[in-house]
């Protein structure tokens, strides 16, 4: 099987990466025909609150997408066209070129951007912004052959706003990717227990939890909390741990991967994600899978999702509730063994169910069979 992997999704996200890594483990060519739109987390934003209007950025669209023609030309013939995540920008272009040649054409959507959008409060800031990246996804969910996601849940969520049938959906778990996320031996020597949370601070992760968590849990001297990342709700975070004087949190901007992976290496628990919006109750975030990869203990809000993928390896705590965050944390703190038994079982079940190949097989028995 040959795969054109086409569009201005971003090369180096998580979800790209395994999808693209996983199909070649299973024998598929693919050809990568990229070209970056965006460029960066608040470039996107910025566009979703009415940044799109201004002219510039049509401009640089156009430019982009004759790049990725010109790219697209030498591709040659391929079996299957996929467009990796975020992709509804791209479908109508790429349908044209798929129709041209005869070939079917896959929308990996992974997350809806009307429901990011909307959870962000773009939508809210730019009600003309939020209608148009409506009918912009719904467009895109409507001319694809297939659509990819990663639970159930999510595809309830798209037949219900979008009036999609489930049955263009196929289902394909994000997991983690093992050459960057895997075992390593710790190497701290301060005697302290890290719990670390990485990640962009959205409503979904719900931080200020994590912070309220941190307030309960400060007299404890050996217990110390460590956020890395940048997002929206980055600054209430740092206004709350500076409004409850807290010295057991520190806080710390993206980092390079090595240097990220080292402080998970380091960390004693990993936390996952505790807001209670759509998205977060949804999906499985990367960092829990990313977790499992490295052998270490996670604690996240349950969800239905979440307890059927990997509930029975990880501790689960009530959701927007800070006192069971932090009966979770004290619970692994005093109990080792406990801790090394839940590493050990989430890094088996990551292995056998989530790890790039297992996620490329996935995906490539479903294209597959759209092909014959």
């Amino acid at each position: 099987m040959r795969v054109c992997y086409f569009g201005t999704y971003r090369a180096e996200y998580s979800r790209n990466r395994i999808m693209i890594e996983g199909l070649r483990r299973n024998g598929v060519e693919v050809i990568e025909c990229h070209e970056p739109l965006w460029l960066g987390i608040e470039d996107r934003v910025q566009a979703a609150s009415g940044g799109w209007i201004r002219p510039a950025f049509w401009l640089r669209v156009v430019r982009v997408y004759y790049r990725l023609l010109r790219k697209y030309r030498t591709v040659g013939d391929y079996d299957v066209m996929v467009l990796g995540y975020p992709g509804q920008l791209d479908v109508p272009l790429a349908r044209i070129l798929t129709w041209l040649r005869g070939k079917p054409l896959v929308l990996d959507v992974f997350m809806s951007i009307y429901l990011i959008a909307q959870e962000r409060g773009l939508t809210e800031r730019s009600p003309l912004t939020g209608r148009l990246i409506y009918f912009l996804e719904k467009l895109a969910c409507s001319l694809p052959d297939l659509l990819i996601l990663d639970t159930e849940e999510y595809v309830a969520w798209f037949h219900q706003v979008y009036s999609i049938d489930p049955s263009r959906f196929r289902l394909v778990p994000t997991g983690a990717d093992d050459r960057i996320f895997r075992p390593m031996p710790q190497e701290k020597k301060d005697g302290l227990f890290r719990v670390l949370y990485y990640g962009s601070f959205i409503p979904n992760h719900g931080v200020r939890y994590i912070i309220e968590a941190a307030r309960i849990l400060q007299d404890d001297p050996d217990i110390h909390f460590e956020l890395i990342g940048d997002g929206p709700e980055k600054p209430l975070a740092m206004a709350l741990a500076q409004q409850y004087n807290l010295t057991n949190v520190t806080f710390e901007n993206w980092m390079d991967q090595e240097e990220l992976v080292r402080r998970a290496a380091n960390a004693d628990v990993i936390l996952g994600a505790f807001g209670t919006t759509p998205q977060s109750l949804m999906t499985v975030q990367n960092k829990i899978y990313e977790g499992l990869a490295m052998g270490k203990p996670v604690i996240t809000g349950e969800s239905t999702i979440v307890q059927k993928t990997v509930g029975k390896v990880i501790y689960l705590c009530s959701r927007a509730d800070p006192f069971s965050l932090a009966e979770g944390i004290r619970t692994l703190k005093s109990a080792p063994d406990l801790r090394k038994r839940m590493g050990t079982e989430g890094y088996e079940i990551f292995v056998a169910r989530y790890n790039p190949e297992r996620i490329g097989y996935i995906l490539r028995t479903s294209l597959i069979k759209m092909l014959k």
